[in-house]
């Protein structure tokens, strides 16, 4: 194109579509910026420490070394493209302030005892592998009454609503604790509290999954449905049995030993973060041996292997994806 037109184009804030046509819409497949990556927790873990050691919790405010895609740029602070992945540490006697944020976020326990999370005035313990939930506008703070730290991995939509120019959070005050975890009282299938008297205003009446029951469920339905293709169970509203948030899933899923398990290519990115045991992932071109702790990303549109490496334990793997966003667009396929 002649440079006096460009130069007239862009003066009216005008672009032509059509040199860029294929970019935006590649034939068949979309263009990915996510790329496999892998974080071992090992590796992590003594610069989390360090960063405890150099910075304390009253100028941090929250401890957190972010899990970037070396594919969105490090500066951008992204596991996938809807996707933020934090490792928060939290030591002994150490309390994170109040505040609430227009992100929905999660925390994944990774290591340690004596923590919490009080969301909204309910006191949730933090023990590991338990799954707790801080959604979009509810105030959250973490204290630690034990004596070692904590970790935890905070999975947060933060990309998505900051690409809406909607991400923003409030500073608040310590919360007065007016009740534990409410988890009890979803614990046993096909019984909720009665709405009309407990947590009928709630749109999420569950904000604690205690590892030890999802574990169990998982071991019931292997024990159960020992032909089942994949031992996986989902994070879900328990009084809607819809997604347990809006934007991002979460699920967890057993390999029994020695199990090696194809899952299709599927059109949202995923998170993995092994609980407990021995795995390794395969796709095009990388493997990542997974031990407990560690986390990897696996990028949209792409099939993956998973082994657990143990003929004689099962392996436990925490998954979240965007897939709950991608169905409500219309937009969520699986490629065989």
């Amino acid at each position: 194109m002649p440079e006096d037109y460009r130069s007239a184009l862009t003066a009216q804030n005008l672009v032509p579509l059509w040199p860029s046509l294929r970019s935006v819409l590649p034939p068949g497949k979309p263009a990915q910026r996510t790329k496999p990556v892998c974080w071992p927790y090992q590796a992590l873990r003594p610069l989390l420490l360090q960063a405890g050691e150099l910075t304390p919790i009253e100028k941090a405010e929250r401890r957190v070394l972010v899990l970037a895609n070396p594919g969105h740029g490090l500066q951008k602070m992204q596991a996938s493209s809807t996707i933020y992945l934090g490792m928060q540490l939290l030591l002994p006697g150490e309390w994170a302030p109040a505040h609430r944020h227009t992100p929905n976020a999660v925390r994944m326990i990774v290591e340690g005892e004596g923590a919490y999370t009080t969301v909204e005035g309910e006191r949730c313990p933090m023990s590991r592998g338990d799954l707790i939930l801080t959604p979009t506008g509810l105030w959250h703070e973490h204290g630690h009454d034990g004596d070692k730290p904590v970790v935890w991995l905070d999975v947060l939509d933060l990309p998505l609503v900051y690409y809406m120019e909607t991400s923003y959070v409030t500073e608040g005050k310590a919360q007065a604790v007016t009740a534990e975890a409410a988890d009890r009282a979803y614990q046993r299938g096909g019984v909720v509290p009665a709405p009309a008297f407990v947590r009928a205003e709630q749109p999420f009446p569950m904000l604690r999954y205690p590892w030890l029951d999802v574990r169990a469920a998982l071991q019931a339905l292997a024990t159960n449905q020992p032909d089942i293709e994949a031992v996986q169970v989902a994070y879900v509203n328990p009084e809607t049995g819809a997604d347990s948030q809006k934007i991002l899933g979460f699920s967890a899923l057993m390999l029994r030993p020695g199990e090696r398990l194809d899952l299709p290519a599927r059109s949202c990115a995923m998170v993995l973060h092994l609980i407990e045991g021995a795995s390794d992932v395969k796709l095009e071109g990388h493997q990542f041996s997974l031990d407990e702790a560690d986390t990897c990303c696996i990028p949209g549109y792409t099939p993956v292997t998973l082994a657990n490496r143990s003929a004689e334990q099962s392996a436990f793997v925490f998954i979240a994806d965007d897939a709950p966003l991608q169905k409500k667009l219309g937009l969520y396929e699986v490629r065989s």
